[in-house]
């Protein structure tokens, strides 16, 4: 079979090169960047993180699977794919190691934020010893948004720090709250709530409608004086303009973001001038996830190719 990679050829931590050691009878092409110019001839699309619309489907003359390298579909076209009868698949965060490895960079920017990991480079520059004084996590109220895979990767590891953990889910709260041993779960209409209490807000959860610009300038206007911001999600979960204004204007302490409202984000966007701990998406990029990635997805193509219905659809 034909598969199209909507990326570079090393993008990812090179999972194109892995997937095709995993299925060396079938032909890849990458398609250079972030782009889809063309689509005919292609059985298998892995979007990674172009959009995949009405318009271009349209041209998919034998397209059966849109299969993601990952958990994030929010920019396929869902009825489109349906019209056509494309099978749309992806790979669930705890299923893979992606949720581990996800939770991982989550704490390291609450420690390299806590600690002032820009700060410490400073004083290094500036040949002072002995600052800046960081802020210990224990005691800390951390507020995750969103339980998932990711969330629950986070509760596990967190424990460890001696943190208050609060949540917000959109069903099942009471049994989510004594499930995962929480203080406090709410619902989406709680959110103020866990944005008063949290010195740390943690964004887990999918873009959706309802969640597009979900951290704005009323909810930021509910956060703490010293809470930190971190996402490990999606960009569009932040209003761009309202997190800029929050950082100048000292209204939160700070943010760590794998995520942007666009991507790649322009280096020289005023926002990185502020306390941010950025890294270029790489959450999920660890040698234990990519195997577990590959693995997945790997196996969905052979189910197609042996005209199986895939695992992990969306439709």
């Amino acid at each position: 079979m034909n598969i199209l990679f909507a990326a570079s050829e090393n993008a990812w931590g090179g999972f194109l090169g892995m997937i095709r050691s995993a299925l060396p009878r079938h032909h890849f092409e990458a398609t250079g960047g972030f782009e889809i110019n063309h689509i005919e001839g292609f059985d298998v699309l892995i979007p990674t993180m172009c959009p995949v619309t009405e318009e271009l489907l349209e041209k998919a003359d034998r397209l059966r699977l849109i299969q993601q390298c990952g958990s994030g579909l929010e920019g396929v076209d869902f009825q489109a794919a349906r019209k056509r009868n494309i099978w749309v698949a992806n790979v669930p965060t705890n299923v893979s190691g992606n949720a581990d490895s996800v939770a991982e960079l989550g704490i390291y920017m609450m420690i390299g934020l806590s600690r002032d990991i820009r700060g410490m480079a400073k004083s290094l520059r500036d040949r002072k010893m002995g600052e800046p004084q960081g802020r210990a996590l224990s005691g800390q109220t951390v507020g995750l948004i969103g339980l998932g895979g990711i969330g629950q990767a986070l509760i596990r590891r967190l424990r460890a720090f001696d943190v208050r953990l609060i949540g917000l889910k959109r069903h099942n709260l009471q049994k989510a709250r004594e499930e995962l041993g929480l203080e406090w779960v709410g619902g989406p209409d709680d959110i103020h709530t866990l944005l008063k209490r949290s010195d740390f807000v943690v964004l887990c959860l999918p873009v959706t409608p309802e969640s597009r610009h979900l951290i704005n300038h009323t909810t930021i206007a509910s956060m703490k004086q010293n809470a930190m911001l971190i996402n490990l999600s999606r960009g569009g979960l932040v209003d761009r303009e309202a997190l800029l204004e929050s950082l100048i204007s000292e209204k939160i302490a700070g943010a760590g973001l794998d995520v942007f409202w666009e991507e790649p984000p322009d280096p020289d966007d005023p926002v990185f001038d502020y306390n941010v701990l950025a890294t270029p998406h790489v959450a999920a990029s660890t040698d234990v996830s990519m195997q577990g990635i590959v693995k997945a997805v790997a196996e969905n193509i052979r189910r197609v190719e042996k005209n199986k219905e895939p695992f992990y659809l969306k439709i």
